[in-house]
């Protein structure tokens, strides 16, 4: 859990990379107003009978005709996370699955019409001391801004101010397709990024 006093002294970056695209008031009215709720909050979790300290997470968005979020998660290596489980919630466009790991990479993404905003953040557990609550690490992989999606490969393409082409990483092109087709589908009800474990099946619509 990160405290009053840590937050302020974090910069606009390490914020970034702890807690997902901060997006400003506007927004974040039209996604509620929608009923598109997207939760990319992270947290550090004890499990009691493995003796270990996990990063706990929601996949979660889902869109309205010109207007998504969607937040997901992968491996380290772009590799797909079993969830933990499913949540069948009555409602549509929200929370989809849960996970945990001791390490692992989020994919965070916002749409406004055919803009996509795309945020890639990796997630470690660092261990100080033994028996000791880790600290918990956040990196910023990849940020995207005002991207379009490309037809032929359903990836948004991105720009730097003089115009010049920004590669989205290669590891992250799957993750961030799909988490992408989370945010452009229209009353989402289930994981794009995370699957079900070898012994659970599950339809996604």
């Amino acid at each position: 859990m990160t405290t009053t006093s840590q937050r302020n002294s974090l910069s606009k970056r390490q914020v970034l990379a702890l807690r997902g695209l901060r997006l400003p008031s506007p927004a974040l009215k039209q996604l509620r107003e929608a009923g598109i709720y997207c939760e990319p909050a992270i947290s550090i979790e004890y499990q009691h009978l493995a003796k270990r300290y996990v990063i706990w997470g929601r996949e979660s968005g889902g869109a309205v005709a010109g207007l998504g979020a969607y937040c997901g998660y992968v491996g380290t290596s772009g590799e797909p996370l079993d969830w933990l489980a499913r949540v069948n919630s009555v409602g549509r466009n929200g929370v989809h699955a849960t996970v945990t790991a001791p390490h692992l990479v989020r994919v965070h993404v916002f749409r406004n019409e055919e803009n996509c905003e795309v945020l890639i953040t990796r997630h470690e557990l660092i261990a100080k001391e033994i028996g000791r609550r880790p600290t918990l690490e956040n990196h910023i992989v990849f940020h995207g801004i005002n991207g379009t999606v490309v037809a032929e490969t359903s990836l948004p393409e991105f720009r730097s101010r003089v115009g010049e082409l920004v590669s989205v990483p290669a590891l992250f092109r799957e993750a961030i397709k799909n988490a992408v087709a989370g945010a452009y589908t229209v009353g989402c009800r289930g994981p794009r990024l995370l699957l079900p474990p070898a012994n659970c099946s599950s339809e996604v619509t």
